[in-house]
């Protein structure tokens, strides 16, 4: 019976936080904090609402708290973990704080005030058991990944990492289980064992910012830049991703971090999402991507127009304007009694005259070939 359908009840006193739950962070769970800790650690996880919807409506049963009986700190003795709910939990622990005249802060002791405050909410908490970790992950895949609740990005792609290592599915199993796409799955997966991977030189990469920003590293790694230059397989599948980027090219991984996310008092010259593509055009080109790795601070916009990339934008631009021009030739003899259509027609011959200006011999060209053009005889009518 993977999770059962009826319900329990627990005082919050026999219900533990989970220290391995994914919200936590990595550098966290890795300490495993004892439950003060971990309680402190959710302080600031907007408890407050959750409180007061506590106070007014009770802990409605439809929100029951799904539960493992495993082993914690090495005891010997199994305790009731909450794998799913633990907002809920701390919510009401940091409740029954303030009820005993030790509000964390001033506004849990206004939430509590002069309330008459029933005790069945600390002691009749409603959960259900499943019979481990692994039967709730396809639950808390769909909700926390794929559904209503998401988790941040790097709790995302811890919990697909989990799926992955611990229970040796494949990118399409966890798709399946949490209603997600396989290619985000599989980009996720590398993302975080990347992650990993940038630990073992927490000495010269902020991994506090990498969390912060790892919608950014997941983004990034959707282009051939980045994924030719720190030489990472994105169609790998799981037995061959545990270490996405070989051992030779670690330095540029500490390279990539902090032009991504900044190191001590040196911003990242990737700024805002939208600028990865200027980002991998810098990648794509040797003298920009030279350019980028000797510099101290360089800047992205000097690495990209190093690239060519404003002449690609400056091509792309005439091409488009090029294109909706072509459109227009088709319809335009219909209106030229129009006198907007006029106005709008000499905005364009001004341009394109100011256009190729800088462009003496086909300027020169252009004028013969419509002078060719006008000595031609009229067709008879």
């Amino acid at each position: 019976m993977p999770i059962a359908t009826k319900l329990r009840y627990a005082s919050i006193s026999e219900l533990s936080i989970d220290p391995k739950n994914p919200r936590l962070g990595t550098e966290i769970i890795e300490k495993e904090l004892d439950q003060d800790s971990l309680l402190r650690q959710m302080r600031d996880w907007e408890l407050e609402e959750l409180a007061v919807s506590f106070l007014e409506s009770g802990f409605w049963p439809q929100e029951a708290l799904l539960v493992v009986e495993e082993k914690l700190y090495g005891e010997a003795k199994l305790r009731k973990v909450v794998v799913e709910g633990n907002r809920r939990l701390a919510a009401l622990k940091y409740l029954q704080l303030a009820l005993d005249g030790e509000p964390v802060t001033p506004k849990w002791e206004e939430i509590v005030g002069k309330k008459k405050i029933r005790e069945e909410l600390f002691k009749e908490v409603p959960y259900l058991v499943a019979d481990a970790r692994k039967e709730i992950s396809a639950y808390l895949g769909f909700r926390h990944v794929s559904g209503i609740k998401e988790w941040d990005p790097p709790e995302k792609a811890a919990f697909i990492a989990k799926m992955i290592d611990e229970q040796k599915l494949t990118y399409e199993q966890v798709m399946r289980r949490i209603g997600s796409k396989t290619e985000p799955v599989r980009r996720n997966y590398i993302s975080y064992r990347i992650l990993l991977q940038m630990k073992e030189h927490d000495d010269q990469i902020d991994l506090s910012r990498v969390e912060e920003r790892f919608s950014v590293l997941f983004l990034s790694l959707r282009t051939r830049g980045v994924q030719k230059y720190l030489h990472v397989d994105i169609e790998a599948p799981p037995s061959k991703a545990k270490r996405p980027v070989p051992k030779d090219r670690l330095d540029a991984l500490v390279h990539f971090a902090r032009w991504l996310f900044g190191y001590q008092d040196i911003e990242p010259i990737v700024s805002d999402s939208r600028q990865i593509d200027h980002f991998d055009k810098a990648l794509s080109n040797d003298g920009a991507r030279g350019y980028l790795e000797r510099t101290k601070e360089p800047h992205l916009e000097v690495a990209y127009r190093m690239a060519g990339g404003e002449e690609w934008e400056t091509y792309e631009e005439l091409e488009a304007a090029a294109t909706h021009l072509r459109s227009v030739l088709g319809v335009i003899h219909l209106h030229r009694k129009s006198s907007r259509i006029q106005q709008s027609v000499e905005k364009v011959a001004r341009a394109a005259f100011e256009l190729v200006r800088g462009y003496p011999d086909m300027r020169a060209n252009l004028l013969e070939e419509q002078i060719q053009e006008d000595r031609k005889p009229l067709p008879r009518k």
